[in-house]
């Protein structure tokens, strides 16, 4: 634990793998600079692996103000170990008042490990952060200016804010796709910090022998439609017909996670507070009952379209549109109105 420091830097950790950025720092770039603003400090960030300098540029032009950079051998493939025997002695020295993770698999290892070597408070998986103050319910003692850590509760049945005034760092991960990617500017400036990571005659707990990576088989975060199929689809075989629509849409095809769990689709396609959250310009809900659990990763949508066959579905109160039937017979027709729309105006092209 560090003292309570109101001039120190809000960080970022720069998750990243075989020297490529993951999608989730440059995400808290965006809330981060917010944050740094309102309490008129810099944002920095730290980002540690071998050979990783050449990602400097992109930080910086995504918001960051500072980067230390810390480069070993040890660093290239993340242990928690590893990474937090060169994260712990730069907050000690440099008392940032916040730190932020992305709630990914590294994200949710490290920031433990770290806040319970300093002994302070961590969050996790929060969907909103903010500046703002805090009255303690008994002393009345005014504390101003503290991160505000929102996150669902309770199965999502709450929306709760958390608060750590007294244990700094104020520390939390964040799922990912929840905060809007800035723009990069390719003209913003910063400094770059080299950082000499005492790892000479440190020797890891853990040798990795092989490493093996598979690309994820859809990018529902960079989908502008996305037709999503619940448990109510039933089987694969009618699943076929959310894959029919999608095609027909030019979308990616998403899942909640009851189709996963029930086979129906794979999980890199899920959608939701333990899967992806998304923004699409539109998002077709089908046979889903929407949970809260499932809306937490899809309720930013433009718009939201929900076919099903149950009136009184929780997801029609979440849908700018909505189709009450049965979706084996709604998504045939669907389609048919599509290409025939489609039909016309190709003809009506080439005529002119």
């Amino acid at each position: 634990m560090i003292e309570v420091n109101r001039q120190g830097e809000v960080w970022i950790y720069a998750e990243q793998e075989a020297a490529t950025l993951s999608d989730v720092p440059i995400e808290l770039l965006g809330k981060g600079r917010e944050l740094a603003d309102k309490l008129g400090v810099p944002l920095a960030v730290l980002l540690l692996g071998d050979d990783v300098a050449q990602l400097t540029g992109a930080l910086i032009a995504h918001g960051a103000d500072k980067v230390y950079l810390a480069q070993h051998k040890l660093l290239g493939h993340y242990q928690a170990a590893v990474h937090s025997r060169v994260i712990l002695p730069l907050i000690e020295e440099h008392k940032p008042q916040i730190v932020l993770y992305g709630a990914t698999a590294i994200g949710r290892d490290l920031a433990p490990t770290i806040a319970s070597a300093m002994k302070c408070g961590l969050t996790a998986d929060c969907t909103d952060l903010r500046i703002g103050d805090h009255k303690q319910a008994k002393t009345k003692a005014l504390h101003k200016n503290l991160l505000l850590q929102i996150r669902p509760a309770f199965g999502g049945a709450i929306i709760a804010t958390i608060v750590n005034y007294d244990r700094w760092p104020q520390m939390a991960t964040v799922r990912e796709g929840v905060m809007v990617r800035p723009e990069p500017d390719p003209l913003r400036t910063g400094e770059v910090v080299r950082v000499t990571p005492d790892l000479d005659d440190f020797t890891s707990p853990l040798r990795i022998i092989e490493s093996h990576r598979r690309e994820k088989t859809v990018d529902l975060k960079g989908a502008r439609v996305i037709v999503t199929g619940g448990a109510g689809v039933g089987s694969k075989e009618d699943f076929q017909l959310i894959r029919d629509l999608a095609n027909c849409l030019g979308a990616a095809v998403g899942g909640t996670r009851a189709a996963v769990d029930l086979g129906l689709i794979g999980d890199d396609h899920q959608i939701g507070q333990t899967g992806t959250t998304v923004r699409p310009a539109l998002y077709v809900a089908v046979a889903l009952s929407g949970a809260i659990q499932h809306r937490a990763g899809m309720d930013h949508s433009a718009k939201i379209l929900a076919i099903n066959s149950d009136p009184k579905a929780p997801i029609f109160s979440a849908a700018h549109y909505g189709i009450v039937g049965d979706f084996r017979d709604v998504i045939p027709k669907m389609i048919q109105c599509i290409r025939s729309r489609a039909a016309v105006e190709q003809l009506a092209d080439s005529a002119t």
